[in-house]
């Protein structure tokens, strides 16, 4: 038997004739000694709340406690409820079962063992595991299918291998509900759904055991068509999260490298490498960990990396004795109070004709953006165009003029399209959108590119301009 602090959370509404028979049927004998039962009733119009605080007079030697929602809070609500109650109460574990039977409450110490034996953050209940026995033992053909072809989806889209996303019998471990913030998921019935999103993005180890499928006369309550329709709005939400082109606060769970790589697809960090030759003087100016050095120096580039500060001020640059033949400044304009102070800094210190200025950002005229702001939002998120660490934004345009009133000569403007592969793989769902985005920014850089690129070189500063003056007119330079 497991040791640990596990909570049986008992998730009940209008339960009358079956919340007696569930409590009857959970092993407390092949649980732990400290184990604590929690029925929550959720408003119900008819006696749950009654019976069941008629069972814990009934049963004195039972640690079980009653309580009963002022006011409905809905499927996800009253799970809220009951995790926050785990987590005050320093419980180590807790196993949600639904007080109408649907759950098997014997099979709860072979669920409850992995996560309080630290194998497992969560173990789920799956009716799915075993080809079509679930319709063999009740389930209606129509949720077998629907449940099949929404748990694929989720499973392709989120990068998991679950049998069933949607069995409601579910054991996690404590520490682990602590760490997401599952305070900010829906209070509707796909809060489950959120929840094992969560999990995923938190790199939690989530693990399925077999259970029976059960279905008697209870009565449902879920609308079969809108649960489909807000899986599929979450997962796809989620995934545009990730993209950085929409936020939600319930999917910031990722901790966000400084340094992500963008290679092998379109992108600046690629586009950078292609543009630098073997063998080149180049100046990479970062505002975070460094990036390309690794790989421009395996190219046999010579490197030397700058940090600008958050002002724009480049502290530790000094005017090389030989021109950079490339100077780089990814993703870096964004990130300063003050990009006209980096950009003058660069052209006074590192002025050559032949240095090329190969630059990014983000396009904040991004279609999705734009939308995003037509409806009312314009959210900062831990990645992407509205990261919450920019402090500049700039469209196609506005950045060609920051460029051009700064000094620099642009030779090649080009639309970067949305970094896909981060978010839905390097496979050929990736490829096919990014080859569709670069089709749509041949018509609309403005519109559809996610970052803009830049290659340029600098015009001469006025004092250099002024010496060539005085050295042309034969007078020395004072």
């Amino acid at each position: 038997m497991a040791t640990g602090k596990l909570l049986i959370f008992v998730v009940a509404y209008n339960a009358e004739k079956t919340i007696e028979h569930v409590l009857n049927r959970i092993p407390v004998e092949k649980l732990p000694a400290a184990t604590e039962v929690l029925v929550i009733d959720d408003e119900s119009a008819d006696r749950t709340f009654q019976l069941a605080e008629a069972y814990v007079k009934a049963h004195p030697t039972m640690k079980l406690t009653v309580l009963r929602n002022p006011r409905n809070q809905g499927y996800g609500g009253n799970q809220k409820i009951g995790y926050e109650y785990a987590i005050e109460n320093g419980f180590d574990a807790v196993a949600l079962l639904h007080g109408d039977g649907q759950y098997a409450p014997e099979k709860l110490p072979d669920l409850v063992q992995p996560v309080l034996d630290g194998r497992a953050d969560a173990c789920f209940g799956t009716r799915m595991s075993a080809g079509n026995q679930a319709v063999r033992q009740g389930m209606p053909r129509y949720k077998y299918f629907g449940n099949r072809i929404l748990s694929w989806f989720e499973n392709s889209m989120i990068g998991l291998k679950l049998t069933e996303w949607h069995s409601g019998y579910r054991v996690y471990s404590v520490a682990a509900l602590g760490a997401i913030p599952f305070r900010y998921n829906t209070n509707d019935f796909h809060f489950d759904t959120e929840i094992i999103i969560q999990l995923a993005l938190a790199g939690r180890h989530v693990l399925e055991m077999p259970i029976p499928t059960f279905y008697g006369d209870e009565i449902c309550h879920v609308n079969g068509l809108k649960y489909a329709w807000d899986i599929f709005r979450t997962v796809i939400l989620c995934r545009l999260h990730r993209l950085g082109v929409f936020y939600q606060k319930s999917f910031d769970v990722e901790t966000v490298s400084g340094a992500e790589l963008k290679l092998g697809y379109a992108s600046s960090h690629q586009w950078a490498v292609d543009s630098v030759k073997a063998g080149n003087r180049v100046l990479e100016v970062v505002c975070g960990p460094d990036e390309l050095a690794p790989v421009l120096k395996g190219l046999g580039c010579a490197v030397t990396t700058v940090r600008c500060m958050p002002d724009g001020t480049l502290p530790d640059l000094s005017e090389p004795a030989v021109p950079y033949d490339v100077i780089l400044v990814l993703d870096v304009v964004e990130h300063v109070a003050e990009p006209e102070v980096l950009l003058g800094r660069l052209r006074d210190c590192c002025f050559a004709g032949t240095t090329s200025v190969i630059l990014s950002t983000a396009n904040v005229g991004f279609l999705p953006v734009r939308m995003s702001l037509l409806a009312g939002r314009f959210q900062y998120s831990r990645r992407g165009i509205l990261d919450l660490s920019h402090r500049r934004l700039f469209t196609v345009k506005s950045f060609r003029r920051l460029l051009e009133q700064e000094g620099y000569r642009i030779h090649r403007v080009r639309g970067i399209p949305g970094p896909y592969p981060k978010a839905f793989g390097s496979g050929a769902f990736s490829r096919f959108l990014l080859a569709m985005n670069r089709v749509l920014i041949f018509f609309s850089r403005g519109l559809f590119a996610y970052q803009v690129f830049a290659e340029a070189t600098m015009t001469p500063p006025l004092h250099r301009m002024l010496r060539r003056t005085l050295d042309a007119s034969g007078k020395a330079s004072g």
